[in-house]
């Protein structure tokens, strides 16, 4: 038998890439006359495949052999109509068994363990041909990210108690704060934010919560994939029917788009949840980094990281990608650690997904980094590589996040907003989306996603009292937090390039300063629709930036031109100020945008810098304007704690 090292040296060879690269389908082809399943285990020495009635019990119905194809492909023809037929792999290599769902399944029975055969038009949604993605123009790409149990776990959401936490929350209309008719939540709420995206934390089916079992008391974000084509059952109403996780997952995404609201999936490639799983199954080592010794690498920390530069594994995770959005309609792809990920894979997916019909405006972006040492020893999708992307492929900043909360793995650091000595220097290179800064490579503005909080770490609300206070009282509406937060989304959504949020940051969500929740309780981690109707200035705040934004183009143009447009004012310090002069394309009524940033306990008088300004409110969102500004002919008051954006007339 071949020890992990001979395995990692064979895969890595030439020859073993001549003889066994296949380009062709796999997975289940239906007919109704008939299904081919196509496998691909060029280290087998047979593969069987085993019927089921069902997704989960019950004997097997029997077994046929497949037959190989050469270039390591195996297949076998099931004649007749074989729609809800559920089955398995049997997978022998060096004398070893291991029973095994198919990697290219496309959906599954409980806990993803059978895949099953499935005629996916005959169970779509009703005018699902119809559907597609809805035309979002740059200047509204803002992404709000929610895990779909998040989202309506709340009894309070007004959601159906059958819906809750699930797909089809995201399709129920009319939903208010307990069901009273005032606050609207759910998917009315989401229209009025008027975020242009929905982020949807890991759709796939995943392996840490028993789709068997109530889910009163599991709870996992979901990055621990067990199927990448197939939709988490636990978020369907029905786990043990394969066809219903499609369907649903369908229906929330028509839903979405119905609404004219983009959706992007997040999809964690770079590791799966167990070492048994169906890629390593069916190819052992084949399509997980290796280090010398053959052993798994880890740089995921979750055990073993995807192989991407593998060529078989390169084209399962393109496959995937486009098979998402051709089949779901996906509007665009954020990636967990696409540090793990090698430049050229990347590039590649680009241009596949630039290929497909209006493949241009699906979105892709990722994590520039790495959860630990990597045995990818080529250049990867980083920070230090982003020079060599495709400039359609965006990067989540650190840079911007940090300078303006502080960093995001010392609670007590303060940044910009809580009043850092000298980070005034690198708002300015934020606000260019680091364009005029040698801290990254050359790069378009458009590639920089500018955030302060996201799913990781702590919130953006108890980070900023976890800087102020040593015992926060996070349920407490601070008047000190309130006014640092409003100041950290008037910076971050005034940046060039695209703005991305956790869902809830706008209305002071809090986990109790929990850092990292992605195994706490449901109750923690569901968002408060109380809270979003307790803090509705904080909400109608950021709805207003959003306006705003919208109004203002040239922030989310991809050229050079518009970052190296910003001049910034010689100001007193800690305050920084800048103006954009208008383009083209931004609203008639207003010529300039200048915007002030505030974090002393003290007012500023500040004389601006020409003409005569007044406060935006017209035509973009007065209740924007709540922050204690005011002004006098062509002098501004900076009152601590604001961000003050103005437009001239």
């Amino acid at each position: 038998m071949k020890t992990p090292a001979e395995w990692k040296t064979l895969f890595e060879s030439s020859a073993f890439a001549r003889q066994t690269n296949y380009s062709g389908p796999l997975g289940p082809e239906y007919n109704p006359s008939g299904t081919r399943l196509r496998l691909w285990a060029p280290t087998a020495q047979s593969v069987s495949v085993n019927l089921y009635r069902r997704g989960d019990g019950g004997a097997c119905m029997g077994s046929l052999p497949l037959e190989p194809q050469g270039q390591g492909l195996w297949s076998v023809y099931l004649p007749g109509d074989q729609h809800g037929r559920y089955y398995t792999f049997t997978v022998e290599v060096e004398g070893t068994q291991h029973e095994t769902g198919d990697p290219y399944a496309r959906t599954a029975g409980v806990n993803g363990l059978r895949s099953m055969i499935l005629d996916a038009p005959r169970i779509d949604p009703p005018d699902w041909s119809h559907d597609h993605r809805p035309a979002i123009p740059a200047s509204r790409r803002t992404v709000w990210e929610v895990s779909v149990r998040d989202f309506s776990q709340d009894p309070a959401s007004g959601v159906r108690t059958g819906w809750r936490g699930k797909f089809m929350a995201f399709t129920q209309k009319g939903t208010t704060l307990s069901s009273a008719g005032t606050f609207p939540t759910c998917l009315d709420y989401l229209k009025r934010l008027g975020a242009g995206y929905v982020q949807l934390m890991p759709i796939f089916d995943f392996g840490s919560v028993d789709e068997s079992r109530p889910l009163t008391r599991q709870y996992n974000w979901g990055y621990d994939p067990t199927n990448y084509n197939v939709p988490e059952g636990s978020y369907s109403t029905d786990p043990s029917k394969g066809e219903v996780r499609v369907r649903e997952c369908k229906e929330m995404i028509a839903a979405l788009h119905a609404a004219g609201i983009g959706v992007v999936m997040d999809v964690v490639y770079n590791h799966m949840y167990r070492n048994e799983n169906p890629l390593n199954s069916t190819v052992p080592y084949y399509f997980f980094r290796q280090n010398p010794d053959g052993s798994f690498s880890n740089g995921s920390g979750c055990g073993n990281e995807f192989a991407s530069e593998r060529p078989m594994a390169r084209k399962y995770l393109i496959d995937s990608v486009l098979y998402w959005a051709q089949e779901y309609h996906i509007d665009g792809f954020r990636f967990d650690l696409m540090g793990l990920y090698d430049v050229d894979t990347m590039n590649e997916l680009r241009a596949a997904l630039d290929a497909l019909p209006g493949g241009r405006d699906i979105l892709m972006y990722g994590e520039p980094w790495q959860g630990g040492g990597s045995q990818l020893h080529r250049y990867e999708a980083n920070k230090a590589n982003l020079a060599m992307l495709s400039d359609r492929i965006g990067i989540f900043c650190d840079s911007t996040r940090d300078v303006i909360k502080g960093g995001c793995f010392d609670a007590r650091e303060p940044g910009y907003v809580e009043g850092r000595p000298g980070s005034f220097w690198d708002i300015g290179g934020a606000v260019a989306a680091w364009c005029r800064s040698d801290k990254l490579p050359a790069h378009s503005p458009a590639q920089i996603v500018s955030y302060v909080s996201a799913h990781d770490n702590f919130t953006l609300w108890d980070k900023l009292l976890l800087v102020r206070y040593a015992r926060p009282e996070y349920t407490a509406a601070d008047s000190a937090a309130l006014a640092q937060n409003r100041l950290a989304a008037g910076i971050y959504l005034t940046c060039m390039g695209m703005p991305f949020l956790l869902a809830g940051e706008e209305f002071a969500r809090t986990k109790k300063g929990k850092g990292n929740s992605y195994r706490s309780s449901p109750a923690l981690n569901r968002l408060d629709w109380k809270r979003a109707a307790q803090f509705h200035g904080l909400v109608d705040y950021y709805r207003g930036l959003l306006g705003l934004r919208a109004r203002f183009p040239r922030l989310s143009a991809p050229d050079a031109a518009s970052p190296a447009a910003i001049r910034f004012f010689s100001l007193e310090q800690p305050l920084v100020g800048w103006t954009l002069p208008a383009a083209p394309d931004d609203g008639a009524e207003w010529r300039a945008l200048c915007v002030f940033y505030n974090p002393t306990g003290e007012e500023k008088r500040v004389s601006l810098p020409e003409g005569q300004w007044k406060l935006l409110s017209d035509g973009v969102s007065s209740a924007l304007w709540k922050s204690p500004s005011r002004v006098c002919g062509g002098e501004v008051t900076l009152l601590p704690c604001s961000a003050t954006i103005f437009g001239r007339v």
